[in-house]
């Protein structure tokens, strides 16, 4: 390969748009018509690499680390170290100092952890290109494409590299992400084929150019790759970018702002703190300003959670790793917290709700019946009449019907694995199959029968054509809804295959009971053409079809998704169905499903795209909030459905996986896109689903839930500890006696105790009533009045706790200031524990079991391993001589332990108490 073929500076740099095709397939090496050949592609990619981006690094991470340290409750912390430094207490501002970096650290990691996970789930659906190499059309990585490459295009693709464009038809994209232009581009080439454009033509005006990044919105075309990676006019301008993952959520928001207001709380009574203890009389040779500067020390340090940043950071991290788990990759964020609120879901029917694998049941042509046996895509089965079976070159309608089907068609069958699977369009495998059952081979239909052109199937249309040429001339075949494809027929067929006068109330009836078993109904028709003509435009099949035939098939609802269904529903969560079939079919499949039996509504309501388009506002927003099913929704009607919902105030779920679907998901407070889906709809959406599964919809809900109630429980553990060692401090202070807690004693129960039996919570299980609550209000406050009683009943008794131990310890002969100090820090770390087993779902699950559920106790690892490690820290605390000369603790005997117990026991009755009128989440 010459070197003007590599993907470099000197071919990246020419003006592709100002060449000639045969000039660039020339430069190239490659073939316009068959690509390149296999192992040139393979040996072009070896030498020149994967077509990824390689993104310009981002911060250093120097510079990431110290980013950790800019939060204002660290901030005052380091505030406190270095007032302790400036005292000359070089120990305490050492161990302050020490401590904050390490909790750093910690902050650091699971962030980068956490950031790195994101990022990879996000890209774990990889998009894919189609190639023709050595004549064949292939489906490859996108990353695997490489200069030379023959790309083909079609609706819904992402243009996986730059292409100078070969051919189109009707070819539009979406350029908006490059050159800021709102409207799809219509590339064309001229009625030469070829369109030269001058060389200073603007990369926004390059109609022959397709380019990295866009999205085909439109039509069909293919173009010759003229350059991978960072060498694409995309890869250039993401050279100037610093990409970061966003961890920023609604939550961590609420939560900044509330350290903001506490931090300016913290500062104002540590002022008095330090005021009172100033003003109070001290022992000969201790310095009153020391002192004063300790006590406000110390009630900063008890004040403020520093583990709690990094706690949150980890639930989220969990949450996204669960949901994963359930097949639903997060690409952004704050969605964990907006679908665990979401109070609408609304979805497309197949392969989302049912099974999305379609067998044709019934055929009716040319005025007769037909039935198909078999399963699946199984193409073994017959084709029965009147229960006996058939041969289709006996029944010349009823083999042009199968025939069509067979020939409009971009999908094929492949056994693999001891089964038949489709390898495209689950309706179209179904076809195939049936013609296969009557012994039509489709290798030998496209040999004697090649397509010359063919247009896609678009929502908007309802239809797909391809133009044949056949023994006996030129044929256009075409498929689609019953109501496209009857409303441009002429005539139809009889049972002998002559042409006759179309039945069109017959032919309705024929659909209407296919639809009432809840089958789909495609109609299929053909119309001879000129043999000049090689091409096939929408115009040509305005009118003058022939109609062949109606085929019924059947995708029946997934048993997982029906009752992932009524969960949703119990939860307060609407399920709304989008369909493409007819109203009959799609209430049919809804009825099943149990769809619209909700305490909202009684009966299932269903609307069509038509019905809607001719609905106000105010109109649609009460009709859309009433019905279930939604048939032939246009994509603009479906933009209209989620912002009525929204108008209703309705946090909407939208899950899809087409073109048409992505302004809707861009739309929605959550968009889901099918990892099957296009390009198109998974950038627009917030989510992909891996399997395409309505019942993974509904666990992600939950997980997402779950995710949002612990960090809610985290916030209700940890808080406590920080208000109950202000109180114990400032109360000492009021009371002019010795404090019962040092500053550092406080950062070793803060940092390192706390967070010790605080990361259990983040890997708490979702709990078994968590999809039997109604959805949260997204607006709901931080701090609800339950849970403001709960955070102030927990701190008083934990103040208390502190306060009267560290009293009654240094009234005893035996309790010296050093004892008592450890003593009250031992009695609250063992209250601590018990708090935290009632914030579990632990001793709840493992009551049932002693009950008889059959329910598997959970989360057993992460809360044995807090509470063991802080068993150890507590231990360490008071019986290691460097920790003793440290943090001024004293060891402890047996009989001291047992009271620090004994005391602590009271928090049961506390715990069970609270959780009467503030249930945990």
């Amino acid at each position: 390969m010459p070197a003007t073929a590599a993907n470099d500076v000197d071919v990246a740099d020419r003006d592709w748009h100002y060449l000639e095709i045969s000039k660039i397939a020339t430069i190239l090496e490659t073939n316009p018509e068959k690509g390149l050949e296999p192992a040139e592609a393979a040996s072009r990619q070896q030498k020149f690499g994967a077509n990824e981006l390689v993104v310009k690094a981002g911060k250093p991470v120097w510079l990431k680390f110290i980013r950790q340290f800019n939060q204002p409750l660290l901030i005052i912390l380091l505030s406190a170290g270095l007032i302790k430094a400036a005292i000359g207490e070089w120990l305490n501002a050492s161990v302050i100092l020490g401590v904050t970096t390490i909790n750093a650290t910690i902050s650091f990691i699971q962030e980068t952890r956490a950031k790195k996970k994101i990022a990879a789930l996000a890209q774990a659906v990889s998009a894919e290109a189609t190639v023709i190499r050595g004549g064949k059309k292939l489906k490859i990585p996108s990353k695997e494409v490489v200069v030379g490459d023959l790309v083909t295009l079609t609706s819904g693709d992402k243009v996986p590299a730059d292409l100078r464009l070969v051919k189109v038809r009707d070819l539009q994209i979406d350029e908006s992400g490059l050159t800021g232009e709102s409207a799809a581009v219509e590339k064309e080439l001229g009625e030469s084929g070829d369109l030269i454009l001058p060389p200073e033509t603007l990369l926004a005006q390059r109609d022959n150019m397709a380019y990295a990044g866009s999205f085909v919105t439109f039509g069909q075309g293919s173009g010759i790759v003229i350059a991978i990676a960072n060498n694409t006019e995309t890869g250039k301008i993401s050279q100037l970018l610093d990409r970061d993952t966003d961890l920023t959520t609604p939550l961590t928001s609420k939560i900044n702002q509330f350290s903001q207001h506490w931090l300016l709380l913290v500062l104002a009574v540590a002022s008095l703190t330090f005021a009172v203890r100033l003003g109070r009389p001290v022992p000969p040779g201790v310095s009153a300003f020391k002192e004063a500067v300790e006590a406000a020390v110390a009630l900063i340090v008890g004040a403020i959670p520093p583990g709690l940043p990094a706690v949150i950071t980890l639930a989220l991290a969990v949450g996204v790793s669960r949901i994963a788990g359930r097949h639903a990759i997060v690409r952004k964020l704050p969605a964990i917290e907006t679908l665990g609120g979401a109070t609408v879901i609304c979805c497309d029917k197949t392969g989302t709700l049912t099974e999305n694998q379609m067998r044709v049941q019934e055929i009716y042509a040319g005025g007769t019946s037909y039935s198909v046996t078999g399963s699946g895509y199984n193409p073994d089965g017959e084709i029965q009449l009147n229960k006996l079976p058939i041969t289709a070159s006996h029944a010349p309608t009823l083999q042009e019907c199968l025939q069509a089907g067979m020939l409009c068609n971009d999908s094929r069958l492949e056994f693999k694995d001891d089964n038949w699977i489709v390898v495209g369009d689950p309706t179209e495998g179904a076809l195939i199959a049936a013609a296969k059952k009557a012994d039509l081979m489709k290798q030998i239909l496209a040999k004697s029968m090649p397509r010359l052109d063919s247009i896609p199937f678009e929502p908007q249309f309802q239809y797909m054509a391809t133009l044949h040429r056949t023994p006996n001339g030129k044929i256009l075949y075409v498929k689609g809804s019953v109501e496209s494809i009857l409303t441009r027929c002429g005539s139809s067929l009889d049972v002998e295959g002559n042409l006759a006068e179309v039945d069109r109330p017959q032919i309705h009836r024929q659909a209407d009971a296919m639809a009432e078993k809840c089958w789909r109904v495609l109609a299929l028709a053909k119309k001879p053409v000129p043999e000049s003509q090689n091409s096939v435009h929408r115009s040509d099949l305005e009118s003058g079809l022939i109609f062949l035939g109606i085929q019924g098939m059947i995708d029946p609802p997934r048993a997982e998704a029906i009752a992932a269904v009524q969960v949703c529903q119990s939860a307060g969560i609407q399920v709304k169905m989008i369909a493409g079939d007819r109203t009959a079919t799609a209430k049919a499949i809804a009825r099943r499903m149990r769809l619209g039996k909700t305490d909202r509504h009684s009966e299932l309501l269903a609307y069509t795209g038509a019905g809607l388009a001719q609905m106000n506002k105010n109109e649609l927003a009460e009709a859309v909030e009433a019905a279930s099913v939604f048939t032939r929704v246009a994509p603009e009607q479906k933009l209209r459905l989620v912002e009525a919902l929204q108008q209703k105030g309705e946090i909407v779920v939208m899950a899809g996986g087409r073109v048409s679907d992505a302004p809707a998901l861009k739309q929605a407070d959550i968009g889901i896109a099918m990892g099957s889906g296009t390009d198109v709809s998974q950038e627009a959406a917030d989510m992909i689903l891996t399997d395409n599964n309505f019942a993974s919809i509904e666990s992600a809900v939950a997980e997402a839930r779950s995710v949002y109630k612990n960090l809610l429980n985290a916030i209700s553990f940890i808080l406590p500890l920080n208000g109950g060692e202000s109180i114990a401090i400032l109360l000492s202070t009021l009371l002019g006696r010795e404090l019962p807690i040092w500053s550092l004693q406080i950062l070793w129960l803060n940092a390192i105790d706390s967070i010790a039996v605080t990361v259990p919570l983040a890997f708490e299980p979702k709990s078994p009533g968590v999809m039997k609550q109604q959805p949260r209000s997204l607006n709901e406050p931080l701090f609800t009045p339950n849970r403001i009683e709960r955070i102030l009943a927990i701190s008083l008794y934990n103040g208390m706790l502190i306060f009267g131990m560290f009293e009654w310890v240094r009234q005893t002969t035996w309790g010296n200031l050093e004892l008592a100090r450890t003593m009250a820090i031992q009695t609250l770390a063992i209250a601590r524990i018990i708090y935290l087993l009632s914030l579990s779902q632990f001793l709840p699950s493992l009551i049932a079991k002693f009950k008889g559920s059959k329910e598997k106790v959970s989360n057993v690892f992460p809360l044995v391993f807090g509470i063991v490690a802080a068993a150890i820290g507590q231990i360490l605390l008071a019986h290691s001589p460097l920790i003793n000369s440290i943090f001024q603790t004293a060891p402890m005997n047996l009989g001291q332990w047992l009271i620090c117990f004994g005391v602590a026991l009271p928090a049961i009755g506390i715990a069970l108490c609270i959780n009467r009128f503030d249930p945990p989440n």
